[in-house]
């Protein structure tokens, strides 16, 4: 009985996580014909999202590395966009956090905006799941997302130029996130963050080596902290 309920957890993840195929497949291919313009070899490439696995920050390393940054300043800016993986972390933790140890260690691996953003909704809206099944479900909405951002990585890095440029590939880079942040904006709090991270990001445009993006993404945490101590002063 355990196992089965263990089973349909995953396939329910897998069913949640599978709308993301649709952006995954545009979005890694852009990386890889990207990375290969920018002068990186097919293995590099590849390498780069197997080791990293984090879109937001690979085109953030990839861009300040067209720029010829320093490379202080990519390694931290890649850095800073995936502070948000310890937020991620933090928020898994009364969930799946009793887990065996190499169980937590493939769920960090794992553990992308996706993955996070459909399971955390999962695991609040059915607090009855057991921790066995949470970390299958959890799981289940990675198999059908990374190991697509893999393949497709190194399709972009094969194919590279003889990808038309009435493809438009880069649309799946907002709609990606759009995806994904769309459903948590649950709150006053949600709302004002995004919002304010959105106007100081047009604001902070002409900052060098794309540190507006950074200075946005503070701003717009202040404003949703800010926005949270007063909600709760109500309460």
């Amino acid at each position: 009985m355990a196992s089965s309920s263990i089973k349909s957890a995953y396939r329910a993840g897998f069913r949640d996580g599978a709308p993301f195929i649709l952006v995954i497949i545009p979005f890694a291919m852009l990386f890889g014909v990207l990375a290969t313009e920018a002068g990186l070899s097919v293995f590099e490439t590849l390498s780069f999202s197997v080791v990293v696995i984090a879109g937001a920050a690979q085109f953030t390393a990839l861009q300040l590395m067209g720029e010829q940054a320093p490379t202080l300043v990519v390694l931290a800016s890649a850095l800073a966009v995936n502070l948000r993986m310890a937020m991620y972390s933090a928020s898994l933790t009364p969930h799946i956090g009793g887990a065996p140890l190499w169980q937590r260690a493939l769920a960090a691996y794992f553990t992308v905006d996706q993955s996070y953003a459909v399971s955390i909704t999962k695991f609040e809206e059915t607090p009855a799941m057991t921790q066995q099944e949470k970390i299958a479900y959890f799981f289940g909405t990675v198999t059908p997302v990374c190991p697509l951002w893999w393949v497709f990585t190194l399709v972009g890095a094969l194919i590279g130029e003889a990808i038309p440029a009435s493809f438009a590939l880069d649309f799946a880079v907002p709609i990606t996130f759009l995806a994904i942040i769309a459903p948590a904006l649950r709150t006053r709090a949600h709302v004002g963050a995004a919002s304010a991270a959105a106007i100081l990001s047009l604001m902070f445009f002409t900052v060098p080596y794309n540190l507006g993006v950074l200075l946005a993404g503070i701003g717009g945490m202040m404003v949703g902290a800010r926005l949270e101590q007063a909600a709760e002063a109500k309460a």
